[in-house]
């Protein structure tokens, strides 16, 4: 047992404490262990209960603690049970904030960051939750403006950011990118849009029961829009009108308490169902959304994007009932000889024959490779001109086909091809088969589409395996007005079968003018 009259040099309190003399001076002067008296020659001593302050203020110092605060604690002016609970707070907080930090310099090995980027990755990193909060609230605000639609106000502000304690690779780069995407204008425009549509058409909000409602609706369009796609139904064709006749009947009695009843479906049903998918069906409104649920940790529903833009472009290729079937029909009238041009079917036998030789040349280690057809590569390109030539084939016999999604080339790319363009050639050299009615089309019109789609595709396909593409140059010059009597009414939307019309080249070929006409980037 220490007696408490013994004094104790600071040289002593450091042997007994094992701690520096320099330590024990710092904290001397800050008042964390004062001295109870000193020498004649004025040496600080100390009394045996510094031994204890010392040990208690170094095991809060290595727990992270504030010296205010240790000082604090040993000098009984703060209880130690309020002290460390503030203090476990504060490193919570830090825990979180480095975790976070951490998630962050992972996110960073996975991708290649901008020193920008980078900047914007590590701030939104240090953000507490209520500052998370605050940066949608100021974004909802700024959005909003002067408009008032509590209903959609309050549902944008009801979902916010919240990164659990320990968040996932995945969840890090959603708040990341969901950081950069609240700054892009075209987001807050798109918003903004949404917002002021609602508060014209459905100003007291949806009710869960309406919400419910709408999202099966959705799931409705949206199967229905897949299912084309997949059976291979061009949005711009007519094949595409009994689709939208069947969305525009289920989707007509949810207007109704809108007081919106056209009476069926006809122009003004498909311009309303139009005008709604115009403002809705947003790519970076519904990322915001997928972001928010994969930061909060809740299911993503899968992405409306495409059979929105499908959908879209059919409701602009056919703004009517028949409008499409009706446009064809008036475009085949127009011309009145019975078999066509009477280069017609020799110039289908030449392209394919020029196609056959880019069939051949493709090697096996092409067919990964890009083409300009968004989305194909070689071999999904092949078979493409394989499925054209068996499609056409099959409506000049009278059985139209519809396995659109099949394989077509199997092992032998080059044989399938022959097969496909021979048997195509058979059934367009069948007597009288050029002047027999197929629908609205006499039979030289499925000839003209194949030399299209040859001259088109075929085009692609030189480009991308590194070939000339000046494809049967009088051909493509003769069948351009064509293309463009056919084609040229029709909606370049990201749906549709053509992108925009691209500005060919001076001194561009025939084939290259074709390409450019019909969306591709030409030189």
């Amino acid at each position: 047992m220490h007696d408490d009259t013994v004094l104790l040099s600071i040289g002593e309190l450091a042997e007994r404490t094992g701690m520096s003399v320099k330590l024990i001076r710092h904290w001397s002067d800050i008042g964390v262990v004062p001295p109870a008296g000193r020498t004649p020659a004025g040496y600080r001593l100390y009394d045996t209960e510094a031994v204890a302050r010392l040990q208690l203020a170094r095991t809060l110092r290595e727990l992270g603690m504030g010296m205010a605060a240790i000082r604090d604690v040993v000098n009984r002016e703060r209880g130690l049970a309020e002290v460390a609970a503030a203090h476990a707070d504060a490193l919570e907080v830090r825990i979180r904030t480095l975790r976070l930090q951490q998630a962050v310099l992972r996110s960073v090995t996975g991708r290649r960051p901008t020193t920008e980027e980078l900047t914007l990755m590590t701030n939104l990193a240090r953000l507490s939750a209520a500052e998370r909060n605050a940066i949608i609230q100021d974004f909802v605000a700024e959005t909003m403006g002067d408009l008032d639609h509590s209903t959609y106000r309050q549902g944008l502000l009801a979902v916010t950011p919240d990164l659990p304690e320990d968040p996932t690779a995945e969840q890090v780069d959603a708040w990341i990118e969901l950081g950069g995407l609240i700054r892009d204008p075209a987001l807050r425009a798109a918003m903004r849009r949404m917002a002021a549509y609602a508060a014209e058409h459905a100003p007291g909000g949806p009710d869960t029961a309406g919400e419910h409602d709408a999202a099966d609706l959705t799931d409705l369009w949206v199967r229905r829009v897949t299912e084309a796609i997949d059976a291979g139904i061009a949005a711009d064709s007519p094949a595409a009108d009994p689709v939208v006749a069947g969305v525009v009947e289920a989707w007509l009695p949810s207007q109704a308490p809108t007081g919106f009843r056209p009476g069926g479906d006809g122009a003004a049903a498909r311009r309303r169902l139009l005008e709604q998918l115009e403002i809705a069906a947003d790519a970076r409104a519904e990322r915001y959304w997928q972001l928010m649920c994969v930061i909060n940790g809740r299911p993503v529903r899968p992405s409306i994007a495409g059979p929105a833009q499908w959908l879209i472009t059919a409701l602009r290729t056919n703004p009517e009932p028949g409008a499409r079937a009706d446009g064809i029909a008036e475009t085949l009238d127009a011309d009145t000889s019975a078999s066509g041009p009477a280069w017609l079917l020799d110039g289908c036998a030449r392209i394919l024959a020029e196609v056959d030789a880019l069939v051949a040349a493709v090697t096996p280690g092409q067919m990964g490779d890009p083409t300009p057809c968004e989305g194909w590569d070689v071999r999904a390109l092949l078979n493409h001109l394989v499925y054209e030539n068996l499609m056409w084939t099959s409506l000049a016999e009278g059985s139209p086909r519809s396995d659109f999604t099949a394989d077509h080339l199997g092992d032998d790319h080059v044989a399938a091809f022959r097969a496909a363009a021979g048997a195509a050639m058979a059934a367009f050299g069948r007597p009288g088969m050029l002047e027999e009615r197929f629908g609205p089309a006499p039979g030289w019109r499925l000839v003209e589409q194949v030399v299209i789609e040859m001259l088109v595709h075929g085009w692609d396909l030189a480009t991308a395996t590194g070939r000339p593409a000046d494809l049967a140059p009088d051909i493509a010059e003769a069948i351009l007005p064509a293309v463009r009597a056919i084609y040229g009414e029709l909606p370049r939307t990201p749906g549709g079968s053509f992108a925009p019309e691209r500005q060919a080249p001076p001194g561009a070929t025939a084939a290259d003018r074709l390409a450019a006409y019909l969306g591709r980037a030409v030189g």
